[in-house]
Formats: C-alpha cells, structure tokens, sequence
C-alpha cells in the first residue's frame, strides 16, 4: 500500500506496510543510540490534545525531537484552543495547517481527526478520537508483541478489562486481522464487552475470538495478556462505572498460573488492575511498551514526512 497520507484508522493497513513501518522501527532504535538524526530538521509537527495524555502526546514530541524536527504543541486544546469559542475542528486544521508540516490530533468526538483530514492537504495522524480508534496505538502494540515474542503470527492473545470504550483494544484487535492463526479472548464486564462493530469485522475477516468471564481459566494458554483500564470518564453513571472496575486484576497470584514465555501489556495508565508486584517481573512488557511508541512513531514521522 505504500505510505498513506494519514493515519486515521487501522483498516488502512495491510502486511506489508507492516513489516515495512516494524523494519524502520528497529533502525530508529540505532538512531537514538547514536544521539539522534536531523533527517525531519526544518519540519514541524503540531499536537492538538483535547483529552488528556501523557505517553502519546510526549512520545510522539519525542520522535519528532529525536529526528530534528520542531513542535508545536497545544496540550489542553479544549481550555486554551480557539475550540473554546466554539471553533470547529475543521476550521481549527485549517489555521493549523499554515503553521505545521504534520498534524496530530487527539479528541473525545468519534471521527473528529478523519473530519480534519478531509480540510486539509497535510497528514493527519489520529492520536484517539473518543472511545473508538488509536491507531497508533495499535501499530506500537503488533510492534512490542514482535519485538517481545519474536512473531505476530501464530498467537493466543487475551484482552481484558474494558473493551466497549477502550479504543487501544478495539484497535488492536482490528489490526491482528493482518496476522495468521490468531486466537482473540475477550475477558470483560458484562457491561463493556466488545463492540459488535469490532466483533463482525473479526468475524468477516476470520480471526477466532470468543467471550470468556474467568480470567483465571485464560491465564494459563495466553501469549499475550492484554490489560485495560476501566475508564471512569467513559461511563455515563457510576452505578455503571463501580458494576465494571476491580473485576479483573493481575497480580502475583495471576503470573504464577501465565506460561513462563508470555507477557503482560497494557496501555497505561492503569488504576489497580495491576498490582504493582507485577512490575519486577520479566514478563511485565508495558513500561517497554511505552518506550516502544517513540520507535514506532519515529518510524512513522519519517515515513509520512520523508
């Protein structure tokens, strides 16, 4: 496929974008070691965070830094932007683009950064909009998952906690159709169990998955255990919110029972579904996870921008 002009989804993507974006991934990790590079020197990126965020909108700060280019960065956009004058985001990218080479945006309304892309003849790049996509997310995941096992084929991959509004899972899971012989365990809530959007495209391209309530009972076969956060802003009562949290934690218990070759990820931040005893652990792969995320996002500035 080539390098897309933006990045607003993971359907966008197929294997061998893939294995091309993971390959430049690797060669950025020699590219830090040596000090940096200044093959983006004179671009500029603009990031427009209207939610919070600190590994996404710091990582991808970093890439750009770490490749020398400049940023530009409006991290509570929807307090000190002109979106608090009621501006839209198209007329927002507008402006923005005048001023920024790439386009970062992260926001709560579903489709916002693709509405910006459509206004605009930079790349956008979706850094999350609301409970539904972070592709980027998603290609760092497939990359860790690589880098820690060595493969993206042939994998059990649990995904837990809450899969309704966590848009790094419904990416992720979307993104494993580009792999083979993948096996999907859902272990959630009954009141944030994966979308049917996401569980109909899994099903039209043929990757297995299925619906398991005991955590306990996945432990044992998984590749991957994939955690989430139980995200409290998402749900519109707290009734709903305390049905969901503290029903699936990983602790030194749940490692005792995982294959001593598996990992434990998780998108951070988290709360208390894992216990901090888990961070000693050598199969505990979310802090490298989240380093991974410059690599990855290094590799994808330099291939939109270059």
């Amino acid at each position: 496929m080539g390098a897309p002009r933006d990045i607003l989804e993971v359907r966008q993507f197929d294997r061998p974008f893939l294995e091309e974006l993971f390959a430049r991934a690797d060669g950025m990790r020699a590219v830090i070691a040596a000090g940096g590079s200044n093959r983006l020197q004179g671009r500029i990126m603009a990031t427009l965070f209207f939610e919070p965020s600190t590994r996404t909108r710091l990582s991808f700060e970093s890439a750009m830094s770490r490749l020398g280019g400049t940023v530009l960065s409006a991290e509570y956009a929807r307090e000190t932007s002109s979106a608090a004058k009621g501006e839209t985001i198209e007329d927002t990218a507008r402006i923005v683009e005048a001023y920024a080479d790439v386009i970062v945006i992260r926001h709560p309304e579903v489709g916002a950064a693709a509405r910006a892309a459509a206004v605009v003849d930079v790349p956008v790049i979706n850094a999350g909009d609301g409970p539904h996509e972070h592709p980027t997310q998603a290609l760092l995941d497939l990359y860790t998952i690589r880098s820690e096992l060595g493969r993206i084929d042939d994998l059990r991959i649990a995904l837990v906690g809450d899969l309704k509004y966590g848009r790094a899972p419904r990416s992720l899971a979307l993104l494993l159709t580009q792999c083979r012989n993948i096996e999907l365990v859902f272990v959630s809530p009954p009141n944030v169990r994966m979308g049917e959007d996401v569980t109909a495209a899994l099903a039209a391209a043929g990757l297995p998955h299925r619906e398991e309530s005991d955590l306990a009972a996945v432990l044992p076969t998984a590749d991957v255990v994939y955690q989430t956060r139980i995200q409290h802003e998402r749900f519109s009562s707290e009734e709903d919110y305390q049905a969901a949290r503290g029903r699936y934690i990983i602790d030194a218990a749940s490692l005792r029972s995982m294959r001593p070759d598996a990992i434990v990820m998780h998108p951070l931040p988290r709360v208390d579904e894992i216990a901090p005893e888990v961070d000693a652990d050598p199969r505990a792969a979310y802090f490298r996870q989240a380093r991974n995320g410059v690599y990855l996002r290094m590799a994808l500035l330099d291939m939109l921008l270059t």
